[in-house]
This record gives structure tokens, C-alpha cells and sequence, in this order.
């Protein structure tokens, strides 16, 4: 947003322009000039407040949808609104910050069980989709486990040094028997405890290229599907998001689902998870990116707050937020996100 726009708004349109981006806040619908006259606290007739509108359309910070009379901010008034809300600071109220701290704080829970935890919170707190990016770790994998979840799928879990776990399911020949996960599981450990994991990783692929792992052609694939996930798995981090059905809440027409389904795909593919990371850059509080302003979102009608959190070393090593529509109660959410990047951040410590 130009500061030249910003200094030339005067007290009465800065006036008309809070209380248009609070009712869409609100309600989410265009605010005409007879509904904002019952809402200013001035005495402005009707007609003044259409002419106000109009120059704030001008500036680029209202539009008018369709053919309605009213207005709604655009992607960059809502922006200037919340830069506005980022200069005055927020708090969240005692019962907000107790409920995020016994949701994440119960001890007992692997830091992924943390991580999902958080992302349930704030999806519950604010009515929003919350996203968590897992840590990029760069601690050696202690172990492997094949488990079997149906007859045609398993989970494969791995835990490094420091502890940290996670979870991957991938699909398995059907009536692969249960024998087979034991032995996989065997066999990757055993590699585990002599080596390194870049040397049990080259041993096992080697070893399965030249048909001398000792186990069958449908395990040796299951052993090569495992070890490809250790490769990108932990070592790469995972997003997780919770509460997406939220997004429907606001949808009005058929091409509004189709633009969220498109976003679900999005988020669903491998790259989104380093493009929201990335859009995190190296800053150290809440990155707020409305509508159009991250690619991911643009056609979508939704916004995104996200904040990194750091390791001992202050090393952004993850991110959370929320993301939600652009009417969302910045406001609110923004102290609620950045609350619970500390909080996580403390855990990690």
C-alpha cells in the first residue's frame, strides 16, 4: 500500500473505511451508505458517505460487487486495515491462552502429537483450517517400524535421535502377510545399528538392486518404499492441517466450492508444504497474506496467518497458522497465531 495513499485519507474516510472492513468482518456482505449512516458515530448524510465511498474506490481500497450499491474492501484496503490492527498489538484473553496451553502442553505426547494438537486448537479457536509445517530435521533416524493398518496398506513409522516421530502410510501388495512387515522392519534396523543413515540407506538400496537382501521380491518393495520416505519424510518435514471443512462455511455459490476443492488440492501436493514455508521467509513474527497477495490463495478468496517457530538455536525450523476467509477476525487471530509459534517454540527448548 503506498504511504501517499495511506497520509491522504483524511479522519472522516478513514472513519467510513473501518467501519465498511468491520461489517464485512461482520457479516461478509457490501455495506451501502444508508446501512453505514446508522453505524458512524458522525452525523454524515447519506449522500456524503457515497461520495467518501467513491473516493476510497478511486484509491483502490473498496469495490462494488456486481451491481450492488454497496462496498467491499478489496485485497489491498484489507491489507492497510491490517497493518493498521499490526500497529496497535493485540492480546489474547486469560481463557484463550489456558485453552491453547493445556491443548499442546499435556505431557505424554510425541512433539508430532504436539504439532497436530496445535493445529486442532487453532482451527477450534478461531473457525478457521489450522496448518502446521512439521520440522525440517537433520537428526539421524534411530529406527523404522512396518505396521500393518489394512489389507492393503501399512504405516511406517520412523523416529530419529532426538526423539522425534513420524508417521507415513503407504500402500502394500494386498495380502502381503504380516511376517513380511516384521521382517522389513528387521532388516532396516538391523542396517540402522551398524551404520550411519546415509550408509544404511546406500546398503539397502545396493543390496535390493543386487538381489541380496534375503528377502522376497513383495518385501524388497516395501523395504524400498519405506527407505524412499526416509529420504523425503522427516528429513523434508509434513503439513498438517485440520478443521478444512471451516472453509465451506462461507460459500455462496457452486464456483466458490470449486475454488476451495482447488485449494484443497493444493495444499494436498508435496510443494505447497515448502511454498507456505518459504512464504515465512526469515521473519520472526506473524506473515499475514491476503487473498490475492500469496498464489496459493488467490483464487480462493481466503487468507493465510502464519508464523515460524525456532529451535534452541533460533532456527526456524517450522511454521503454524491458520488459514481462513479474508473476512476472518484478523483482530483475534493474529495474537492467537502468534501466541502458539511461542508456545511451540518453548516445547521445543
Amino acid at each position: 500500500m503506498p504511504s501517499s495513499t495511506v497520509l491522504s485519507l483524511n479522519e472522516r474516510s478513514r472513519e467510513v473505511f473501518q467501519r465498511i472492513v468491520e461489517a464485512f468482518v461482520e457479516t461478509g456482505e457490501p455495506v451501502g451508505s444508508q446501512t453505514l449512516s446508522r453505524r458512524l458515530d458522525s452525523n454524515l448524510s447519506p449522500a456524503t458517505i457515497r461520495n467518501v465511498m467513491a473516493d476510497l474506490e478511486d484509491v483502490g481500497l473498496l469495490f462494488a460487487p456486481h451491481t450492488s450499491a454497496g462496498r467491499l474492501p478489496t485485497d489491498l484496503g484489507l491489507r492497510m486495515f491490517v497493518d493498521g490492527l499490526m500497529e496497535v498489538g493485540g492480546d489474547l484473553s486469560r481463557d484463550e491462552r489456558e485453552s491453547l496451553e493445556v491443548q499442546c502442553l499435556a505431557a505424554g505426547r510425541t512433539f508430532s502429537e504436539v504439532l497436530e494438537e496445535a493445529g486442532s486448537a487453532l482451527s477450534g479457536l478461531t473457525e478457521c483450517a489450522g496448518l502446521v509445517i512439521s520440522p525440517k530435521s537433520d537428526a539421524p533416524l534411530r529406527q523404522i517400524e512396518f505396521v500393518p493398518l489394512a489389507r492393503d496398506r501399512a504405516l511406517v513409522v520412523m523416529v530419529t535421535d532426538g526423539g522425534m516421530v513420524e508417521n507415513r502410510v503407504i500402500d502394500i501388495p494386498p495380502g502381503l502377510p504380516v511376517s513380511s512387515l516384521v521382517k522389513a522392519t528387521n532388516y532396516v534396523n538391523h542396517r540402522l545399528a551398524n551404520g550411519t543413515m546415509d550408509e544404511a540407506r546406500s546398503q539397502i538400496l545396493t543390496e535390493i538392486e543386487a538381489e541380496k537382501t534375503e528377502l522376497d521380491v513383495l518385501t524388497n518393495k516395501l523395504v524400498a518404499d519405506g527407505v524412499a520416505l526416509w529420504a523425503g519424510g522427516v528429513q523434508g518435514g509434513s503439513l498438517i492441517l485440520r478443521g478444512q471443512s471451516k472453509l465451506l462455511h462461507d460459500l455462496n455459490a457452486i464456483e466458490d466450492l470449486e475454488r476451495i476443492r482447488t485449494l484443497f488440492e493444493a495444499l494436498e501436493r508435496k510443494e505447497s508444504m515448502v511454498h507456505l514455508l518459504d512464504a515465512t521467509g526469515l521473519a520472526e513474527g506473524v506473515q499475514i497474506f491476503i487473498g490475492s497477495e500469496n498464489k496459493l490463495f488467490e483464487n480462493a478468496g481466503c487468507s493465510m496467518i502464519i508464523a515460524p517457530y525456532h529451535d534452541q538455536q533460533r532456527k526456524v525450523v517450522g511454521a503454524l497458522g491458520v488459514i481462513g476467509p479474508t473476512r476472518m477476525n484478523y483482530a483475534r487471530v493474529i495474537p492467537m497465531v502468534d501466541y502458539t509459534s511461542k508456545l511451540i517454540g518453548r516445547i521445543l527448548d
